[in-house]
């Protein structure tokens, strides 16, 4: 169960997190989960550069291991690089002291203000205990929830969820991730072509 539009009582319970950006502009910020994975974060990457696009990537530490080639590669196309845990470890289900050493393993690969915490989940003492060690630290959230990730989501609906739900200053989730492929190579150069023709750009966080 997930919601595509992130709901008001979570942006309440959780107010110093990063839900969107300001809404006097014509701006939207895509941010990819999971990566970077061959193949489907060069598809991003190559999609982005055609249309003169910035985007934020949150990656995961282990994935940053396995493929340097490609994080620096992120880099190089002038893209904002976030921290994702090295693990993807879902917080609520982790010890405080395990999720802080696992966040601060990708931290020393990333070196970056930006965090989201996997599955959107984290405890109000990890947020303490993250940013006690890292002031400066913005923790981004989302208002659009693309559903990529969702299997049984047809890519048309994929589509359609960031279509009918961004507007001003959304920040949007898609995934750089395999399971995700099917539906984000889809639905970016759509979303990417409609907001592109109504005026909008592109900006990194």
């Amino acid at each position: 169960m997930y919601l595509t539009k992130s709901p008001l009582l979570l942006k309440w319970y959780y107010p110093s997190l990063t839900w969107n950006k300001p809404r006097d502009r014509k701006v939207i910020y895509l941010t990819f989960d999971d990566g970077p994975i061959p193949d489907v974060t060069d598809f991003a990457l190559k999609t982005l550069k055609s249309f003169n696009a910035k985007a934020t990537f949150f990656c995961i530490g282990d994935n940053i291991r396995k493929h340097p080639d490609i994080f620096n590669q992120i880099k190089n196309d002038g893209h904002s690089i976030g921290n994702h845990t090295f693990n993807h470890l879902k917080g609520w289900k982790t010890p405080d002291e395990i999720y802080l050493k696992n966040f601060q393993m990708c931290q020393e690969q990333t070196a970056t203000n930006l965090f989201r915490p996997p599955y959107g989940r984290i405890k109000k003492s990890q947020i303490r205990s993250i940013r006690a060690a890292h002031p400066e630290l913005q923790i981004i959230m989302w208002d659009v929830l693309s559903g990529d990730f969702d299997i049984n989501l047809s890519p048309e609906k994929c589509c359609k969820n960031v279509l009918q739900n961004t507007r001003n200053g959304s920040i949007i989730v898609f995934h750089d991730s395999l399971k995700a492929f099917d539906r984000m190579r889809y639905a970016l150069p759509k979303v990417l072509a409609h907001f592109s023709n109504a005026g909008y750009h592109f900006e990194k966080l």
